[in-house]
């Protein structure tokens, strides 16, 4: 195989939060049916990558049993294969050092070209065209690049590039951005470059955007592969429902086309019925997953395989996991709430119009959204605010006065 695919899965998206609590970030449901790591692997299987190697890390059990042996993909092929590769010893301790631990593998692929990946980005992207600039332009390495919001820039590795796209700066996360032309965290390398770059290197937290590509810069043929289309990290409960709430738009508005029978996005699909809609059900703008039934209204929202919205029962503005049940007379707004958890009979979850932010970590949540975890049962007529952290440990029967006010953390 002439290029080695290696998706980097091991991180743990702490600013996900509850939703990575026992799940690593690329394992995450996203838009209903799928994981984040369904995107990166879908573009692998489309642009006919099949030698793909994932490098995981924490919690990565709920990632190796969605994978498995890749067939969704149709990476079960008798002349390729998709690798699960986990720390021997040490944990990866950067980017470039997850490569760095599994470098004999890299070396025994005998590929030409290695992809690096990252595991946990929503986008649709031909790595072929990536692939095939790289080689014309005689690159030892091509990063993919999109301009982002310069208020957003500093989150990023923001490179500058000359009029043949030979990038002449690249500074990982800078306070002050000269630029805002953002790396993707998506490379191509010379496979004998990269091996070579990582020998070199003796720096334990060895990470690509801190160290590999800045000593690149102005030594070797170092390039910027310019994308254009959607791209983005669900890292943050903000961005997380705003990206799944975007695919309810109409056509002309949505960003992310999931419906392009020459792009599809493929997962390891559950074996449940049909949508059920009951005869006084209401639905306005929303994803509908398999085994999902809706007697009470739902409004611009995301429904996960086997929610179960009873009459009465109201959701906005929410995204709700696998099997999430809401009783009769509930009403959900504004929020994410995680697998198997059940809101009981006319309780309120994410009410009112009190915007505190959430108290202990109010750089997690402070734009009115509440989160649930996994098996929680939210007891009926229970009131719970706005900016709410609660954790599958919690036990809500306790809260006193059957109200849980905003900007809380349970656990």
């Amino acid at each position: 195989m002439e290029t080695l695919a290696l998706i980097l899965a091991g991180g743990r998206g702490s600013r996900l939060d509850i939703l990575s609590e026992d799940r690593v970030k690329p394992s995450v449901p996203f838009a209903g049916k799928f994981r984040i790591i369904d995107f990166t692997l879908s573009n692998c299987s489309n642009s006919g990558i099949f030698n793909i190697a994932i490098l995981t890390q924490y919690l990565p059990l709920s990632l190796n049993d969605h994978i498995g042996s890749g067939k969704p993909w149709d990476l079960d092929r008798r002349d390729s294969k998709v690798t699960l590769l986990q720390p021997h010893s040490d944990w990866y301790a950067g980017t470039a050092d997850a490569v760095r631990k599994n470098l004999a593998f890299v070396e025994k692929s005998g590929s030409k070209y290695v992809l690096i990946l990252s595991g946990d980005h929503i986008y649709k992207m031909d790595y072929r065209q990536m692939i095939k600039q790289h080689i014309e332009s005689g690159a030892d390495l091509t990063v993919a690049a999109k301009v982002v919001d310069l208020s957003e820039a500093s989150r990023f590795g923001i490179l500058e590039a000359d009029a043949k796209n030979e990038i002449v700066a690249f500074v990982e996360k800078p306070k002050q951005p000269k630029s805002n032309l953002a790396s993707m965290g998506i490379y191509v390398f010379n496979t004998d470059v990269l091996v070579r770059k990582i020998k070199e290197s003796s720096i334990p937290d060895l990470d690509f955007g801190a160290h590999i590509i800045p000593s690149m810069i102005g030594k070797d043929k170092v390039f910027a592969f310019k994308y254009y289309d959607y791209w983005k990290d669900v890292g943050t409960y903000d961005s997380y429902l705003q990206a799944n709430l975007e695919l309810i738009e109409t056509v002309d508005k949505i960003p992310l086309d999931m419906y392009d029978p020459n792009w599809k996005i493929y997962t390891k699909s559950e074996d449940l019925p049909a949508v059920k809609v009951g005869s006084k059900a209401v639905i306005r703008q929303a994803l509908l997953s398999n085994g999902a039934i809706v007697a009470g209204t739902v409004e611009r929202s995301v429904l996960s395989p086997g929610v179960v919205v009873h009459p009465l029962a109201r959701v906005v503005n929410s995204v709700l996991l696998n099997n999430v049940e809401v009783r009769p007379g509930a009403i959900v707004e504004n929020c994410i709430i995680d697998k198997k958890t059940v809101v009981g009979e006319n309780a309120m979850v994410g009410f009112g119009t009190d915007l505190t932010p959430n108290r202990e970590n109010p750089g997690l949540l402070s734009s009115g959204i509440t989160v649930l975890g996994k098996h929680l049962k939210v007891p009926k007529n229970m009131v719970i605010g706005r900016n709410c952290r609660i954790f599958a440990t919690a036990d809500l029967a306790k809260q006193p006065d059957n109200i849980v006010p905003s900007g809380s953390t349970l656990k």
